[in-house]
């Protein structure tokens, strides 16, 4: 039986949303890839709120996004955007949610955006 691939993320998203969790001091940086886009959120779990968010849409990225190359430049910067973001509001760690992705190209970007921007991952 033939299975989308987006149904075996769901499949392992679910399987590490069970032991990821995000605390208001320590919140889960959740990454979401669109064909064209990615989205980031700082997440607190115990609330039930979105603390922060960034993606490649944001208007304080608009003219960097214009001369950067790729999807994977893009997702460095949303992380550097969500990292500085982060800084301001005094957070300085996450716990980094994949939501079933590997790591590796964009994801990993905007992972390593973050910690470039002062973020502990």
């Amino acid at each position: 039986m033939f299975i989308k691939d987006n149904t075996k993320r769901i499949t392992k998203k679910e399987r590490i949303r069970r032991k990821v969790s995000g605390t208001p001091e320590r919140p889960r940086l959740s990454v979401f890839r669109s064909l064209n886009n990615v989205y980031a959120q700082l997440i607190d779990d115990i609330s039930g709120k979105t603390l922060l968010e960034a993606s490649s849409l944001a208007k304080e990225l608009a003219e960097e996004i214009k001369s950067s190359k790729g999807k994977v430049s893009k997702s460095k910067l949303v992380g550097k955007l969500l990292a500085k973001k982060a800084s301001e509001k005094g957070i300085t760690s996450a716990v980094f949610d994949r939501s079933g992705y590997k790591y590796h190209g964009r994801i990993k970007a905007v992972a390593e955006g973050a910690r470039e921007g002062g973020i502990k991952i």
